[in-house]
């Protein structure tokens, strides 16, 4: 069952989207579902809720407006856009249902191509009678995310799993106020801070954060044009002063950008001009990727103000000019609750949470911090629902996950000295007796040193045991075998890292060290052993079993007999798999299963029967070379694959396989132990 619900209620009517003012004597046609339409009127005359909504602008107003009056507006129009809500009985039934499902999100998605629709503040919806908890808003009373889109002949698309890559354009013009930028950049750098590099000197992190995250102060139109096209980014998030401009008689909202032309003065750039900014072009004309959310921390960004003419407010026309996801204001933001904003909806985001939850959590989090504002019902989201946005959005997550354990895997690295000239010099010179440090500069671990390890293990561990806990009976097998076989991965890691752990000779935690890399070798077993069993047919969770039930931390060599019996049939069951699917494979995948078949060979010196050494040897080389012919060289591939073979010739070394794993890693272009 999909964590999401999704009902659309769209609202139509007859003419073009401009050009038609809000009155309760015209009928629009509401859809809902599979249910008939029904015919419902908009419960505000156009110059009646201009009106009303000018004294939600907070100090903006000529005569100022006290908290109470806000208060009492927003009820107000609350209660109204529910009955609205409430005249379209397959909508009341979904909303009658989300109050009874405490634990699923409702997504209600508005489609209202019509402008004079997008001055309407549906975001302040109170529940309508018949609803669990009528009579309180229903976006902080109730699991529901408001959306807004338009009408397309075909559906926008949407690649959200992408290499985060954020553009923070800021603006401060002369003769505005200065914008809380410093609050918005720690709220960004404190977002992508789980995916830089752990390191003792900024000087080592700075790169990390370049490659996620760049800065643009007093941004101009132009500034986020070059960007944009020298730089595909997936995020970009304006901070900027909202200003009115006028276009054919009429008042519009735009973005207060300096000016390219006077750095004295400010230009108001609208929805349309900043879209073709960020819809950047490559040096041979093609068109970039367009940044998949955009966020708008700009007062009026989601005003519509004038429907007279065609465009709408900013954040309607970049929805419409192809941007998926944009996230703005309809009124004055507090710069509080801007900056709240940026925090919740980049860590949010990131972290790979659904941009529909990170929305609601968004609101409740307005609505209690700043709890003297309505900036909870300010917030307009223009969204693009792909129809496998759920399945993308998990397979970004899973992505950062990974990255996030790749990073901590890194600080281990170092902490241990596992970046040492070789892995396997480090191995042998740890084993040797009398060893010292100075052999392969892995430096006593200090006292710091040995908790931040027990913390980093213990936060893999934490994150990954959460991670396995998302899956249901809902999912396939082999999303059950990928998170067991990743854990046991990271098993394999932390025993390697333990193992490679160098404390004084006489300090009484370099046994239990070695303790707990064998138990994280066993616990890494246990884990492939539990991959395997949840999907038989994966030849890469079944060689890894293999490898590690074979490995000397675990086996000596009196005991490979005994694996070789017990284990024999696997080996020549994941051959045949890896065989079978090399047959049918896209090229990324071929490598993969070459690698598969490299190490099965290599493994045949333990469970294979009528084993030619020699003949294995020349195999091996056969199959790295072909995967040397299938990917670039600096491709994961090769390098996860020359990692593992190392990985028998330094902390796994056994005499039986060290002449097949060199020759592996000589023939993938790496430089074999001696």
């Amino acid at each position: 069952m999909s964590a999401i619900r999704n009902v659309q209620l769209e609202l139509l009517r007859s003419g073009p989207a401009h050009n038609q003012l809000l009155s309760p004597l015209t009928p629009y046609v509401a859809l809902c579902g599979s249910a008939g339409p029904v015919t419902v009127h908009m419960p505000f005359e156009h110059r009646q809720l201009l009106t009303r909504l000018e004294r939600l602008r907070y100090g903006t107003t000529a005569a100022p407006i006290s908290a109470s009056q806000r208060e009492a507006e927003i009820r107000e129009m609350g209660e109204a856009v529910g009955r609205l809500f409430g005249q379209v009985p397959a909508l009341l039934t979904e909303l009658s249902n989300a109050g009874e499902e405490q634990t699923r999100l409702v997504n209600l998605r508005l489609s209202i191509s019509a402008y004079e629709l997008g001055l309407v503040p549906f975001e302040t919806a109170v529940g309508p009678d018949g609803v669990p908890g009528s009579g309180s808003p229903l976006q902080l009373r109730s699991l529901i995310a408001i959306t807004r889109e338009i009408r397309r002949g075909q559906q926008l698309p949407v690649e959200w799993n992408r290499q985060p890559r954020i553009l923070f354009a800021f603006a401060s013009p002369p003769g505005l106020p200065q914008v809380p930028a410093q609050a918005h950049l720690v709220a960004l750098r404190r977002a992508i801070e789980p995916w830089v590099k752990i390191a003792d000197k900024d000087t080592e992190r700075i790169g990390d954060v370049k490659a996620m995250l760049t800065v643009l102060p007093n941004a101009t139109l132009e500034m986020i044009r070059d960007a944009c096209r020298s730089t595909e980014y997936t995020h970009v998030h304006i901070l900027a002063h909202g200003a009115p401009f006028t276009e054919a008689g009429n008042q519009r909202y735009g973005v207060a950008l300096c000016s390219d032309s006077d750095p004295s003065q400010y230009s108001v750039v609208d929805g349309e001009r900043l879209a073709i900014a960020l819809k950047g072009w490559d040096s041979s004309g093609r068109a970039k990727k367009p940044p998949t959310v955009v966020t708008l921390a700009t007062c009026d960004s989601g005003n519509v103000s004038s429907v007279m003419i065609p465009g709408g407010s900013i954040a309607h026309e970049l929805h419409t000019e192809g941007i998926p996801w944009v996230i703005a204001s309809q009124f004055p933001l507090w710069m509080r609750a801007s900056s709240i904003a940026c925090e919740v909806l980049y860590s949010g985001l990131l972290s790979g949470a659904d941009p529909r939850w990170v929305l609601h959590e968004l609101r409740q989090r307005l609505r209690t911090d700043v709890p003297e504002t309505h900036d909870w019902a300010s917030i307009v989201a223009y969204a693009t629902i792909a129809p496998d946005l759920e399945a993308q959005v998990e397979a970004f997550r899973d992505r950062q996950i990974r990255r996030r354990m790749d990073v901590l895997f890194g600080r281990i690295d170092d902490l241990v000295g596992a970046n040492a000239p070789t892995a396997a010099e480090a191995h042998r010179v740890f084993d040797a007796p009398g060893a010292g440090a100075g052999a392969t500069g892995r430096a006593t671990l200090s006292a710091a040193a040995k908790d931040e390890l027990k913390a980093l293990c213990a936060s893999i561990r934490a994150s990954l045991t959460d991670w396995s806990a998302e899956l249901t009976a809902t999912n396939n097998p082999k999303q059950f075998a990928e998170r067991l076989g990743i854990s046991a991965a990271s098993e394999k890691r932390i025993a390697i890292a333990y193992g490679l752990a160098k404390t004084d000779p006489s300090d009484k935690d370099q046994k239990a060290y070695e303790a707990a890399s064998k138990e994280a070798y066993q616990r890494a077993r246990d884990f492939y052993r539990a991959a395997l069993e949840a999907d038989p047919v994966n030849h890469w969770v079944i060689t890894q079993y293999l490898s590690i039930a074979a490995i000397p931390p675990l086996t000596n060599d009196a005991g490979l007999d005994g694996l070789s019996r017990e284990y024999g049939q696997w080996w020549a069951a994941a051959r045949q798999i890896a065989t079978w699917q090399l047959r049918h494979a896209e090229r990324g995948d071929r490598a993969w299963a070459l690698a598969t078949l490299a190490e099965l060979e290599m493994l045949g010196v333990v469970y294979g029967t009528a084993f030619d050494k020699a003949q294995a040897a020349q195999e091996i080389v056969r199959l790295c070379e072909q995967i040397r012919e299938l990917v670039p060289p600096d491709s994961f591939a090769i390098f996860s694959t020359m990692r593992q073979f190392k990985r028998y010739t330094g902390y796994w070394a056994r005499d039986k396989w060290a002449g097949l794993a060199n020759g592996a890693i000589a023939a993938l272009g790496g430089t074999p132990e001696i």
